[in-house]
């Protein structure tokens, strides 16, 4: 079976003051003019989206939430930070490659405006987004017509990656059949990203406060499928229209936390194609269990059910993959289960350390 891989990685930073960098202190000016700085690659457009408001032309753009006139029209984008999207690659390692090089491109031209990027997946300081100004009549319908949409107050304070798989030997039912399958699995898999124990302005009583607040509300798997007589209705969706012929059959994994080592994400890539092909596991869900997420995202591998679960997944994916030199992959997930850390662990060490959020962050990438 053949494979296409792509990564969407969302990238805050702190500014020149040192303060964390969102819509309260950012403009969409101050990003845009690192954007502009980075190049545009002519035949991009084939595999990435470019999106109405044109504000996606590269492999970066501004990641925020777009305000428009009483029409149509963009007037402005509140803005989060930059998210870099890779193109689509049938090795999981060219992946990486790309994203390093467009992530350390980012990081030299940013530092040139006076910004530094840091890993978090949930904004450190601000538990909510609330649009100012406030909401006219035209943007309350489009987010009325739009369910995904009216959690814009959730994923304007959180960050993470969009890991992106296609197969395209596999049919659009089968498809839709993985995806509840990574739904299913979800709370079991998340703890191997989790990188968010901030939470207004100090440490949160967990290991990943975006998990713990998204989940149920937004999707943990996507499914793209190409009309809308394949849609299944759900809240949060399952599945999505394609919006480009290249979309179409892509299962794009959502609730991972962001990470700061890419060798994660090749990990995490390698361990979704192995669920992909394993035929073992056999749990299905069309919208993620938000009581067991929570539980995940408060002591992930600490708690025993979490762990043995964790554990049985990995092997089922290590089968999976026993004859692909992929399997070589997973490794720093078996690691990270034997000794029950996860990145979060380590950002509170850091934090008891040195005190302040901010010099945890400076330590991140």
């Amino acid at each position: 079976m053949s494979f296409f891989f792509g990564i969407e990685h969302e990238v805050a930073f702190l500014n020149r003051e040192g303060k964390f960098a969102d819509f309260t202190c950012t403009k969409f000016a101050d990003f845009a003019q690192i954007v502009d700085q980075l190049p545009i690659y002519p035949d991009d457009h084939l595999q990435l989206r470019v999106g109405d408001a044109g504000i996606r032309k590269k492999r970066w753009y501004i990641e925020g939430f777009e305000r428009f006139a009483d029409s149509d029209e963009v007037i402005d984008c509140t803005s989060k930070g930059i998210e870099i999207r890779t193109t689509i690659h049938s090795c999981i390692q060219d992946v990486i490659q790309e994203l390093s090089n467009s992530f350390d491109l980012l990081s030299q031209v940013a530092a040139q405006f006076g910004f530094s990027p840091v890993l978090t997946s949930f904004n450190p300081y601000k538990t909510v987004f609330e649009p100012n100004p406030p909401l006219n009549e035209y943007e309350i319908q489009q987010l009325q017509a739009y369910p995904d949409e009216q959690t814009a107050y959730i994923y304007m304070v959180s960050y993470g990656p969009d890991l992106n798989i296609s197969c395209p030997g596999l049919s659009i039912p089968q498809v839709i059949d993985i995806g509840k399958k990574l739904t299913y699995y979800s709370p079991y898999i998340v703890p191997f990203s989790y990188s968010s124990p901030f939470y207004n302005g100090t440490l949160w009583e967990g290991l990943s406060v975006r998990t713990f607040i998204r989940t149920g509300k937004r999707s943990a798997t996507l499914v793209f499928v190409p009309e809308a007589e394949k849609l299944i209705k759900s809240v949060p969706s399952l599945t999505k229209i394609a919006r480009l012929p290249a979309e179409v059959g892509r299962i794009e994994f959502k609730a991972f936390d962001t990470c700061d080592d890419f060798n994660i994400y090749a990990a995490l890539l390698a361990l979704l194609k192995g669920l992909i092909l394993d035929d073992s596991l056999n749990g299905r869900a069309i919208t993620p269990d938000t009581s067991l997420h929570q539980l995940s995202a408060k002591v992930g591998f600490e708690h025993e059910d979490i762990f043995n679960n964790a554990q049985q997944i990995l092997q089922a994916a290590k089968f999976a993959l026993r004859d692909d030199p992929d399997v070589e992959l997973l490794t720093p997930l078996q690691l990270m289960l034997e000794k029950r850390r996860t990145k979060s662990h380590e950002l509170i060490d850091v934090f008891h350390s040195v005190g302040s959020i901010e010099n945890t962050l400076r330590q991140t990438y």
